[in-house]
């Protein structure tokens, strides 16, 4: 198996690589666009690694990929579903990087209150003015509110509580008996969130149905002069919306990810945002502390030798939780070869396709049971032949899904 890690890659990971037996492992971190193609077609790795860099459907098309390796939680910077077209497997590495990203959106909600950006700036220049930074709200007794209850916002809690805030929040699968166990309060939407809220943290996987919801609604729920904090993805913000709200609300603002980030670790950047009074940011650094990269590395090794071993994947991204399927077809029969096959050529004859099987073999492998869902349904002609032109048969239903 043939490895390309195509950005900065712990030493941990890549000795954990040589130990797996990998035939090569190739380390080029920094390459992008036609050089990263480029490079997939001169050394045809089976598995690609990436953190920043995007994969797209010309990379794809360039080798013979089996597998891309974000190396990271999030997945938008890959062309998935290019990917799923061409049969290759898309995976990533959540909750490795939750309590790098927890504490930096904590560090920039102390930044925002103290104001510690503007005074390191006013220090640099050679000017003390205590009376005007000596003017902080404080945050104990304040309210946080909490968008997204993930590993990640999972990790805000404890932090939050520790400064004596009071924490309420949303998920789209929070209850209020899950919130009670995790000792915060349960609200139905995000405006209820942001219109209780000091302080607002988002902290949503992009999908979908996350992709702008964090819209003109909730920032007009919000408070004046409140706090918001973005260490997720940007495009779950409205950025127009957002902007307004700093312009006419006075929010104060502590983002982490862009709209208009570059698509390499260095590179010109423009953006509106942070131009804007008691707008801070930092360069998406979110999850770019030494612990979680070296636990991000070896969970990248684990998918990796997982993949080798056995052919199976973890954490993938893209496989179909539903198919096109409406029909199980069950054969329970004697484990011989040619029994699969001679089922599988009667659904073929009948033009029906197989969307997902499995076949389960019994204690002492003398027996198994296939289950194969199809994207139709058979004749009793059909499940006749099935039944009776293999002696190994030993039954045959076919079950409406």
């Amino acid at each position: 198996m043939k490895v390309l890690i195509a950005d900065k890659f712990e030493q941990s990971g890549l000795d954990a690589l040589q130990d797996c037996d990998c035939e090569t492992v190739i380390y080029n971190p920094g390459l992008q666009g036609d050089a990263l193609t480029a490079a997939i077609a001169g050394h045809q790795p089976d598995v690609l690694v990436v953190r920043s860099t995007k994969v797209t459907e010309a990379m794809l098309d360039a080798g013979r990929l089996s597998l891309v390796v974000r190396a990271g939680a999030g997945y938008n910077t890959i062309d998935v579903k290019a990917a799923s077209a061409r049969g290759i497997y898309i995976s990533n590495c959540p909750g490795k990087n939750s309590i790098a990203v927890a504490e930096l959106a904590f560090g920039l909600l102390l930044a925002l209150d103290r104001r510690i950006a503007d005074n390191v700036a006013e220090l640099r220049a050679g000017k003390w003015n205590k009376k005007e930074y000596s003017q902080a709200r404080g945050l104990y007794g304040k309210t946080i509110g909490i968008v997204g209850l993930g590993q990640i916002g999972r990790e805000l809690i404890p932090r939050a509580k520790a400064f004596g805030l009071k924490v309420i929040g949303w998920s789209r699968s929070l209850t209020p008996e899950a919130a009670e166990m995790m000792g915060i309060i349960f609200r139905q939407t995000i405006p209820e969130v942001a219109n209780e809220s000091d302080i607002l943290s988002v902290h949503l996987a992009l999908t979908p149905d996350t992709r702008g919801i964090i819209n003109a609604d909730v920032f007009d729920a919000m408070r004046h002069d409140s706090y918001f904090i973005n260490t997720s993805r940007a495009e779950v913000i409205d950025q127009i919306a957002l902007a307004n709200a700093v312009k006419h609300k006075g929010l104060r603002v502590g983002l982490d990810v862009f709209a208009n980030e570059p698509t390499g670790a260095t590179g010109e950047f423009a953006d509106e945002l942070v131009q804007l009074p008691n707008v801070y940011g930092t360069h998406h650094i979110g999850a770019s502390t030494d612990q979680a990269q070296e636990a991000i590395a070896a969970e990248t090794v684990r998918i990796i030798r997982t993949f080798k071993e056995t052919g199976r994947v973890p954490n993938v991204v893209n496989l179909a939780d539903d198919t096109p399927a409406t029909h199980l077809l069950v054969v329970r029969h004697r484990d011989r070869p040619g029994v699969l096959a001679h089922v599988l050529n009667e659904i073929k004859a009948a033009q029906i396709n197989v969307q997902r099987m499995e076949n389960i073999v019994f204690a002492g492998a003398e027996a198994a049971i296939a289950r194969i869902e199809l994207d139709g349904e058979l004749q009793d002609t059909t499940l006749d032949r099935i039944r009776t032109d293999n002696e190994d048969i030993i039954e045959v239903n076919l079950l409406a899904l």
